[in-house]
């Protein structure tokens, strides 16, 4: 297999393994396993444990960022900006619940770098938030600060839908917090 090809492997399987176990209880060991490989080659292409979560988290990041980014890039306005992208946060849980869990699970919260790499993709979506929060008079910080307010509650609501058996549907699910995510930001300027 070409380099480049298994190195997409380790990083596939690598997901899988630290979603299961954490980044503290899985091995090098555990990846090179589950990749049906040994741990000399897994130890090719990362030179550390760490080294492979990081880029792992990077990777993840990159992806979910762009993924909601595509989805708002062609919205008519600010309120389908939100839906668009409340459906494709949710799609991405629903499709990737591994990568959701390794890039915002303990593990990565336990350590403070690990933990920079979550806090820069909830960043960059408050950002975009924050842009649509047009409020006469509410300055920026307010802003950032309500933005914020709904990545926390949008995460909080994945972690509680992957532990009760994804009810509602991941549809449903966008709809109804994008509303209410929309109805707040509107709410605002009374």
């Amino acid at each position: 297999m070409p380099a480049a090809q298994r190195r997409t492997q380790l990083l596939e399987t690598a997901v899988h393994v630290f979603a299961e176990h954490g980044y503290h209880a899985a091995s090098m060991n555990d990846v090179a396993e589950a990749a049906g490989v040994t741990k000399p080659v897994l130890y090719q292409h990362f030179s550390s444990k760490r080294e492979l979560f990081v880029e792992l988290l990077t990777s993840i990041g990159n992806e979910l960022r762009d993924t909601i980014a595509k989805a708002t890039a062609d919205a008519a306005g600010p309120r389908q900006q939100v839906e668009q992208g409340m459906r494709a946060y949710f799609r991405f849980v629903d499709q990737q619940t591994d990568s959701f869990r390794v890039l915002f699970g303990a593990g990565a919260r336990r350590d403070p770098e690990f933990a920079s790499f979550a806090r820069a993709v909830e960043e960059s979506i408050a950002d975009s938030i924050a842009e649509l929060i047009v409020v006469e008079g509410q300055p920026a910080a307010h802003r950032d600060l309500l933005a914020h307010g709904i990545v926390g509650m949008t995460e909080t609501a994945s972690r509680h839908w992957l532990a009760h058996d994804r009810v509602p549907d991941v549809d449903t699910l966008a709809s109804q917090l994008s509303r209410l995510a929309w109805s707040g930001m509107r709410g605002l300027d009374g």
